[in-house]
């Protein structure tokens, strides 16, 4: 069992990593601060996830001083293609019409700093849709504005209950953090206090 023994800062202002964290009764406090998302173009998939999620980690380098620092990215490849956050609706109607009746991979870096020692792992999930009609596309579109999640979906909103097929792997690592990796790199960490 873990024991937190050490205050945990969350650097995420994604909504579904700050529920994810409460739920596994984690005591922590979000900071943000503003990391450039840009990547080398030769990286696979899952070292892109871990890429930006350790370029997060190193802006809290001076905050990990007693503390953990978890810092994550999550994104959504189709045939090789990297699906990040839509620029617009329109662009998430392409991304979720891609999608659309086929499956993808969902990687989620996750990066845990203490005393400026970054710890990183990954998870992958694969995720099977149903064929979507261009009505529902847009319906998801305008009543759950899907503009700030990593291949223009969230598996905990009505698409996903609609949508999903099935998936292989975690699903909280679709949601944006795999807890139960998390959990085990926190328990088998030896975090020194």
């Amino acid at each position: 069992m873990y024991q937190q023994k050490l205050p945990i800062i969350l650097a995420s202002k994604s909504p579904r990593r700050q529920e994810l964290l409460t739920a596994m009764n984690l005591d922590f406090k979000v900071v943000l601060k503003e990391v450039d998302e840009t990547y080398p173009e030769d990286l696979l998939p899952a070292e892109i996830a871990v890429y930006i999620a350790e370029k997060k980690a190193k802006a809290f380098d001076e905050d990990s001083k007693g503390s953990i620092v978890i810092t994550a990215d999550t994104i959504v490849a189709y045939n090789g293609e990297i699906l990040g956050k839509p620029e617009d609706a329109h662009h998430a109607t392409e991304m979720l019409t891609k999608l659309s009746g086929t499956n993808h991979q969902v990687y989620t870096g996750v990066s845990l700093t203490h005393n400026g020692e970054i710890r990183s792992f990954y998870d992958t999930t694969e995720v099977f849709f149903n064929t979507l009609t261009p009505a529902q596309i847009q319906y998801y579109i305008k009543n759950y504005q899907p503009l700030d999640k990593a291949g223009s979906y969230g598996i905990q909103d009505w698409i996903g209950l609609i949508a999903v097929a099935k998936i292989i792997g975690s699903y909280t690592n679709v949601m944006g953090l795999p807890t139960e990796r998390l959990y085990r790199a926190l328990a088998e960490g030896n975090w020194s206090v």
